[in-house]
């Protein structure tokens, strides 16, 4: 997986630089793990001072908060993404509805000039919205029955239920 991660942020490096106008958006919870591993790699490819990251919590944005009770998760932006590229992370594609729910959140840190998104497994068949990343890490293809999990511990690895 690490090797994944500093390709992914290679490719954004490629895209974005100098990142005067970029932004990084982790979302919660998942989604944090793998942009904080994502922002640290940058971080030993440019400045610090030039990167700026937020972590997002779209737990109120989802459509599905009336069926199960969710516990929220702290919004960390502290910076305005008006006229940005920002970039959004999350660990695993699926439907597409944690994606729509992060673009509905970020309106209220203002209009960005650009949004993409980065991705460490795209789950290609099973979406339900018109949404495709700009980086992915590794495109699957499952079962709807099946799920995908990814651990962030020891060991680090993508695992298919």
């Amino acid at each position: 997986m690490a090797l994944t991660i500093k390709r992914l942020a290679h490719q954004i490096m490629e895209s974005h630089v100098p990142f005067t106008d970029t932004v990084i958006i982790g979302i919660q919870p998942r989604g944090v793990l793998f942009s904080d591993k994502i922002v640290a790699e940058l971080q030993t490819l440019i400045s610090p001072s030039k990167l700026l990251y937020g972590k997002l919590d779209i737990t109120f944005y989802r459509d599905d908060i009336r069926k199960e009770l969710h516990v929220a998760n702290k919004t960390d932006i502290h910076f305005s993404i008006e006229n940005k590229n920002v970039i959004i992370v999350d660990d695993v594609l699926y439907t597409g509805r944690t994606i729509r729910a992060a673009l509905d959140a970020l309106l209220d840190f203002g209009r960005p000039k650009k949004v993409e998104l980065c991705v460490l497994i795209d789950r290609r068949f099973s979406r339900e919205l018109p949404i495709q990343p700009n980086f992915t890490g590794r495109a699957i293809d499952t079962f709807i029955s099946q799920k995908v999990k990814v651990n962030w511990g020891v060991e680090e690895q993508v695992i298919l239920l």
